[in-house]
């Protein structure tokens, strides 16, 4: 496949770089079909369409020479989104146009503007840029175009998405028109056709993604999580994959300093990414990950776009993204040129619908289970200590002298002892998770619009008296935790009738007890989702509530873990913790109830308000 290269300069710095063959976007590019065509490209990230496109356009610029003449006005135009991704570039058409006495020019924002105008002054064959930084040097008079034989647009959904279409529209507007326009991107959507229709001539089409298979290299772990230890999982994937590089990506600013700082007081050589930092601060940020002094960076999408670092082995999600487009281009920044690596997204409770619809969209399969425990995380690090034991190479002349001194003064025992100790010590301690259970049954769907009563019938059939009610089975929207392999998406099985545990909290009508804010209470202190909250009966001076029976032993241990010490939730009286408890009399308990709710019916309702109800969610927000 390396044959296929037709300029020889370029085929001897590929078999220089220990190439064996070409990817398939590579080997797709160099095909002598594809001869002077514009080309619409779309291929995973990390496929190595730096290298695809400096291939692609060696005879535009080259013909059968093995050498460029001198350098004036460019020849090539590549134009990135970000700064790290353009520099990334400069770096590998450096090597692979190394015979060729090429000079590769960068235009970037937050560089030296006055020593970028100098390099272009002085002539450059290439010019490599972002988008907003080329046009200012177009408009300047100082970057001329005018001679333009090719124009790569790299990442262009990414530069779509960082709202660049303004500034690429004028630089192609300016290139001349018999120019070839190549167009590489991760995905295509319809912004990047129309661009594409718009700018280029007859482009010729390559696709190597297979749409009907995820990325093969790539594999997708979701991890169940309670709502308040994603950090903690975050510290446990880390841990339980022990990979050199890994990335964890968070939505803002704050939630990167948050995880920054907790990894940073475990012991993890990490580095933080985002939007507060100067240039100096992010190249030594990334400097630090490319020479191992730091093996997590943790980073906003925004500020890790561009980023490529050759060990990467691990992503983790500790905020889900906003999109599929998203996922994919985080979990692309592992599995690259041949290399597998584990895209770990964390899922509490709250968004587990969300993430099942961003693994379906995304069209990716993911495996479902708990976040690694800190017993799993020991028996890797078990198994991991061995192996690096029995790997261990001879020891030098040096090392032998203190083997053997080491020998005569401790037994064997006592000095694997001590490495077993040393070895733990360089290592964070892994977190006790709670696990908040696998998947969840669903009740039977309810009866069509044309079979409920009309609100007259009801009225009529109620009227103001409360309506007695039996233990009922909380409701549930969304499905519960998917549980397994690739396609598990959880059933739905019918839902019988369920025994309740009844549960008591220490404030009511004095202190303002209301629904907005007593079930998200409930919730994040017992670990349980709105499904598992039964009746809710609020008094005088506390409130009592119902919680699944099959929930009960597990809400009794996320209470002893602390909470807000001035509200206390212990099992109410008659009603064992983990038993059946039966519905205790209307009245029952300090002071009679005025209109106790069931989360989800009308607040005043007599017969109560229950839960997953329209005005419980728009309490929640």
């Amino acid at each position: 496949m390396v044959s296929l290269v037709q300029n020889p300069a370029l085929a001897r710095a590929i078999a220089e770089k220990g190439y064996q063959s070409l990817t398939p976007v590579q080997a797709a590019v160099v095909e002598p079909q594809v001869g002077e065509s514009d080309l619409l490209v779309s291929a995973q990230t990390g496929s190595g369409k730096t290298v695809a496109y400096g291939l692609a356009f060696a005879t535009t610029l080259l013909g059968t020479e093995e050498r460029f003449g001198a350098a004036n006005e460019p020849l090539a135009l590549v134009i990135a989104p970000t700064r790290e991704l353009a520099l990334q570039v400069q770096r590998e058409l450096a090597w692979l146009y190394g015979e060729t006495g090429v000079k590769i020019a960068s235009c970037v924002g937050g560089m030296d503007v006055r020593r970028e105008a100098r390099a272009l002054d002085m002539g450059a064959h290439i010019v490599v840029g972002t988008p907003g930084r080329l046009r200012d040097h177009l408009e300047r008079g100082r970057l001329d175009i005018s001679k333009l034989k090719v124009v790569v647009l790299d990442e262009a959904d990414e530069m779509l998405d960082l709202g660049f279409r303004e500034d690429l529209e004028l630089i192609l507007d300016a290139a001349p028109q018999e120019r070839r326009t190549l167009l590489f991107s991760a995905t295509l959507p319809r912004e990047i056709v129309r661009l594409a229709r718009q700018y280029q001539r007859d482009a010729m089409r390559i696709d190597t993604i297979d749409q009907s298979q995820p990325h093969g290299d790539i594999e997708y772990r979701a991890f169940r999580v309670a709502p308040n230890e994603i950090d903690l999982a975050v510290v446990n994937v880390l841990r339980f994959y022990d990979q050199p590089a890994a990335l964890v990506f968070c939505s803002t600013r704050e939630s990167v300093k948050r995880v920054h700082a907790g990894l940073q007081e475990r012991g993890f050589q990490v580095v933080a990414l985002s939007g507060e930092l100067s240039q100096t601060e992010r190249m030594h940020a990334l400097q630090a990950l490319r020479d191992g002094r730091a093996r997590v960076c943790v980073a906003t999408d925004v500020a890790a776009r561009g980023l490529d670092l050759p060990d990467l082995g691990l992503v983790i999600h500790a905020e889900l993204p906003t999109g599929p487009a998203v996922l994919l281009h985080r979990s692309g920044r592992t599995g690259r040129a041949g290399r597998k690596g584990v895209s770990a997204m964390l899922v509490p409770y709250t968004n587990r619908s969300k993430a099942l619809r961003l693994i379906n969209a995304a069209g990716v399969d993911a495996y479902w289970t708990a976040a690694p425990s800190a017993d799993e995380i020991r028996a890797k690090d078990h198994e991991r200590l061995l192996e690096s034991v029995l790997r261990v190479e001879p020891p030098s002349e040096e090392d032998a002298v203190l083997v053997r001194e080491l020998v005569g003064q401790r037994s064997a025992e006592e000095i694997a002892g001590a490495l077993i100790r040393m070895h733990r010590a360089r290592l964070a301690a892994p977190e006790d998770l709670f696990d908040p259970g696998p998947q969840q049954e669903r009740r039977p769907p309810r009866e069509g619009r044309e079979g409920k009563p009309r609100r007259h019938e009801r009225e009529e059939r109620y009227g103001d008296a409360p309506r007695e009610r039996g233990p009922r089975p909380p409701r549930e929207r969304d499905g519960g935790w998917p549980e397994g392999g690739p396609g598990s998406q959880g059933g739905r099985p019918e839902r019988p009738q369920q025994d309740m545990v009844w549960f008591r909290m220490s404030v009511g009508h004095q202190k303002n007890a209301d629904p907005k804010w007593l079930l998200p209470l409930i919730c994040r202190r017992g670990h349980v989702t709105k499904n598992e909250i039964g009746a809710i009966k609020i008094f005088e001076r506390d409130t009592r509530f119902e919680i699944v029976a099959e929930a009960a032993e597990r809400f009794t241990v996320a209470l002893r873990r602390g909470g807000e010490e001035e509200i206390r939730i212990e099992p109410a009286d008659g009603a064992p913790a983990g038993g059946g408890g039966k519905r205790p009399p209307r009245g029952d308990g300090p002071g009679k109830p005025r209109g106790g709710f069931k989360p989800g019916g009308k607040p005043g309702f007599k017969g109560g308000f229950k839960a997953g109800g329209k005005k419980r969610d728009r309490a929640e927000g």
